[in-house]
């Protein structure tokens, strides 16, 4: 079962919250331009945005002298493949194609400049390897571009004179001397507010060491002029880092593979520490229900428009290589309490870069893990990570066997979906309810407002995907709010899966349970 929208369908008052840091409008209906994740990107003009394990960085635009932003990132085959079928999942083609480059003035809608870096000119004194991980910095001693880039084992250098122009092998850099290890584990690059530029990394075997070292020339090379360990503890990758009111936040994710997880982060006051708490990351506010909306921490981006600064989380879905839902790139806007960063799940959302500001979209989907695909195992799981529950989800069981990890009768609460799953449905999995004995059981899911995304009151529509072998004496889909329960009766047999809609789901108080009861 794929229970995977609650989207209103009515626009209502607006309301703005005080005592928080951040930039929420409190708007649902905006004219700034939509952001909208779990699909596929493409350009203003309509092309495939084929962009993984990149960053923006704002540069001056050598047409016209203005900055722009420019956004760097790998075009890989496996995800042209799984663009153009997303039934076949694990692609697992991880052939480099370009680096590409695309440009904006809103973050928003983008415009194809050029493959920076062809195959061509990273093969040209190599066999084919993996090529990923990347940034770019402007290097005033040396007048040029330079691109950060995992190449097999060690870091690629490229350069070129202009931010969208041709980049060329300039070095490689072995990291052995500086950590141990020739190669980096994950990277990217940070710019700092003077303009100091960064190379965000860790240790090459293991990731339990996370590092900073400032770029720069040294010895006629762009070379990395420092190294400084900032962490040493659990393995972390998608290391990435963001400044946000003065402080640094260190940032990645757990060692899942191409699966999402928790984001974590660890605070400043200085780029290259101590951060705190030290040796702990910390798991960040409102990513724990979905594993950051079904992603991996990829880059950052801090918007300073004229009325506040909002900081973008931008996750990397390796959806070509895992079955983690439709799109490559989901973007998110931060809260702050305090000194904590606060994750904002969304699926559709305005941002307004010239103001700072975001809003949510009317079209927001408020389920979280809707489609059952952040969860890696079956679940209950004794692997990592040791499991019992859905994320997001609660499956209560009323009578039947018990739900334990490390237990062959449990009932298992997900669903290996297969290729003709696929076909109608998004990604591996989808919830499973069955038992080998009579049951009852329901699966919820709690919703409420946060200071920063509004469940506002009004009618909403609750909507899944079912199919039902037809062995149940009940089967129902519902909400409740307040005092009154919306539901749909899905007991009969469904042997296709069919798309089921429960309409005018009143919400009253910022609050819904959603889910299903089920009998068999």
């Amino acid at each position: 079962m794929k229970p995977s929208h609650l989207t209103r369908t009515g626009l209502f008052a607006l309301s703005l919250l005080a005592g928080f840091t951040g930039c929420r409008t409190g708007a649902t209906v905006s004219t700034a331009p939509l952001i909208r994740n779990d699909v596929f990107w493409d350009t203003r003009d309509g092309k495939p945005i084929f962009s993984q394990g990149g960053g923006i960085f704002r540069f001056t635009d050598p047409r016209n002298g203005q900055p722009r932003y420019y956004w760097y990132g790998v075009h890989y085959k496996g995800a042209e493949l799984y663009r153009e079928d997303p039934s076949i999942t694990r692609q697992d083609d991880v052939t480099f194609e370009s680096v590409t480059c695309y440009s904006s003035d809103d973050l928003v809608n983008w415009t194809f400049e050029a493959d920076v870096l062809t195959k061509a000119e990273a093969n040209k004194h190599h066999a084919p390897t993996w090529v990923g991980r990347l940034g770019v910095a402007y290097i005033p001693e040396a007048g040029q571009y330079a691109m950060f880039i995992q190449h097999g084992g060690e870091v690629m250098v490229a350069t070129s004179d202009t931010p969208a122009g041709t980049f060329t092998q300039h070095r490689h850099i072995n990291m052995k001397e500086m950590i141990g290890t020739s190669n980096t584990g994950d990277q990217t690059v940070f710019i700092d507010d003077d303009g100091k530029a960064y190379l965000i990394y860790s240790y090459g075997r293991g990731r339990n060491k996370i590092y900073v070292s400032e770029i720069g020339v040294k010895d006629g090379l762009i070379s990395l002029l420092d190294c400084t360990q900032v962490f040493r503890g659990e393995s972390r990758e998608g290391n990435c880092l963001f400044k946000h009111q003065g402080k640094y936040y260190m940032c990645a994710s757990n060692i899942y593979g191409w699966d999402s997880s928790y984001a974590y982060y660890l605070v400043a006051d200085d780029i290259r520490g101590p951060y705190t708490p030290v040796n702990d990351m910390q798991v960040m506010k409102g990513c724990e229900a979905d594993y950051a909306h079904i992603t991996q921490t990829g880059f950052f981006y801090t918007v300073k428009g004229s009325q506040c600064e909002t900081v973008l989380y931008c996750g990397d879905r390796w959806a070509d290589f895992a079955g983690n839902g439709l799109g490559y790139n989901q973007w998110f806007p931060l809260s702050f309490e305090g000194e904590t960063p606060v994750f904002n799940s969304l699926s559709s959302w305005h941002l307004d870069a010239a103001t700072g500001t975001w809003s949510v979209a009317a079209d927001n989907n408020y389920v979280k893990n809707g489609s059952f695909e952040a969860d890696r195992n079956r679940i209950p799981s004794p692997r990592k990570p040791v499991q019992e529950q859905l994320l997001g989800w609660n499956a209560t069981v009323l009578q039947g066997t018990p739900i334990a990890v490390n237990d062959s009768l449990s009932p298992v609460l997900n669903h290996m979906n297969s290729r003709e799953d696929r076909q109608q449905v998004i990604g591996e999995k989808s919830l499973n309810i069955s038992d080998l004995v009579p049951f009852k059981r329901k699966v919820s899911q709690v919703i409420t407002s946060t200071p920063y995304i509004p469940l506002e009151d009004g009618r909403y529509t609750l909507s899944a995907k079912v199919r039902n072998g037809g062995t149940f004496h009940q089967l129902t889909l519902y909400a409740t709010s307040g005092e009154r329960t919306f539901e749909a009766d899905l007991s009969h047999a469904t042997p296709e899966w069919t798309e089921v809609t429960v309409q005018d789901v009143r919400i009253r108080g910022g609050e819904v349970e959603i889910g299903f009861l089920a009998e068999g």
